[in-house]
């Protein structure tokens, strides 16, 4: 028997003060985006904000549908328009929040497995390490990479 340690590296930032001006202007794009989501099930508002090499920024919302699960996250409404709008650019960066009646979230919230699955997808699509910004009220958390919250993953490595 070998056991392996899995380390993942996330930094927290107190304010939003403390990111550059890119990061800051992506994480308000996802305030916005998360204001204008779809949310009459769970009142739970996500929006993300995806930052493409080429300097656009493209924003998604969550989608809620009454046939559950019919609706769509955030994070994917963002990525897949980014990929189908410009699909030979890399994703350099996403930002995600939510907000509720109570107004937006005080601590981050991470993406849900099938966002991360989608959002290696599109590291490996691009060759490119994604940052992820997940935006609290009282502390803002950043990965350098997907890989930080799905260390062992499945990729089309192994399709073959």
């Amino acid at each position: 028997m070998n056991t392996r340690e899995i380390k993942s590296v996330l930094i927290d930032y107190n304010s939003l003060a403390e990111l550059d001006k890119t990061h800051q202007k992506l994480v308000q794009k996802a305030k916005d985006a998360a204001e204008k989501a779809y949310a009459p099930y769970s009142e739970f508002k996500v929006g993300a904000a995806v930052l493409l090499e080429n300097g656009e920024i493209i924003e998604g919302n969550n989608q809620e549908n009454a046939a559950y699960p019919s609706g769509l996250c955030a994070e994917r409404v963002a990525i897949f328009y980014a990929n189908s709008k410009y699909p030979n650019v890399a994703i350099k960066a996403i930002a995600v929040t939510a907000n509720t009646d109570k107004g937006f979230i005080k601590e981050p919230i991470p993406p849900c497995g099938s966002c991360l699955q989608v959002m290696l997808e599109s590291e490996k699509r691009s060759e490119n390490s994604i940052e992820v910004l997940l935006y609290g009220e009282d502390k803002i958390t950043v990965a350098d990479s997907i890989k930080q919250f799905l260390p062992v993953n499945f990729n089309k490595d192994m399709l073959k």
